[in-house]
Formats: structure tokens, C-alpha cells, sequence
């Protein structure tokens, strides 16, 4: 990694909590297309998450980029591991994958049967 002090912060944030979603906008009132549907995956899964509003901090904004090697926001992370954007979230929970990953590291869900 680099010297970017904003890496501190966000691994923090991403080794303290189980499940972590970099987003535009809050899980309660996103602020694009594909952080509500990030939301939506884990919300119909019933995963507890942190979302992390990057709107509110531009040096959040741009150093999740560098952090992960990702272009793009949203970001999930999942135990500390960057799991993916919007497409590959929304993918994961068609096929089933993304609960599968959630059970896998001891994540609890309460998806609806």
C-alpha cells in the first residue's frame, strides 16, 4: 500500500466491523442507482452492515479507489476482504453466492425464505 494517511482510516473501519459497504449516500437514503441496489442485496439477505456515506468525505471518496484498486463506488467488503462493486454484489445475490460467502464467514442473515 501507500503512504496515504486515508488508509488508516478505512482499514480501520473495514477491520472493525464484519461488513462494511463504501457507498454514495446512507443504507437509509442512497444517493445512487447502484449503492441502493448494494443495498437492497444485503437488506433482502438480511446482513447487518456499515455504510459509509464517501459524499461526506472526498478524501474517503478517492482513497477507497486507491485502497482497493477499484474504480468505482460501491464497495463491499466483507471480513476485511474487498468482495466487489454493485454488478458483482447484485450477481452474487442473484446466484445465491453472496449468502453463500455471508454463511461461509460466520456473517448471520435473515433472508426470507
Amino acid at each position: 500500500m501507500s503512504d496515504n494517511p486515508v488508509f488508516g482510516r478505512i482499514k480501520d473501519e473495514i477491520d472493525s466491523n464484519d461488513v462494511v459497504l463504501y457507498m454514495k449516500g446512507s443504507p437509509v437514503f442512497p444517493q445512487c442507482g447502484f449503492s441502493a441496489a448494494t443495498v437492497q442485496a444485503l437488506t433482502l439477505l438480511g446482513v447487518k452492515f456499515k455504510g459509509i456515506d464517501v459524499l461526506q468525505d472526498p478524501s474517503i471518496r478517492e482513497g477507497i479507489k486507491e485502497f482497493s484498486s477499484w474504480p468505482t463506488i460501491p464497495q463491499l467488503y466483507v471480513k476485511g476482504e474487498f468482495v466487489g462493486g454493485c454488478d458483482i454484489v447484485r450477481e452474487m445475490y442473484e446466484t445465491g453466492e453472496l449468502g453463500q460467502l455471508m454463511e461461509s464467514s460466520g456473517i448471520e442473515t435473515q433472508a426470507e425464505t
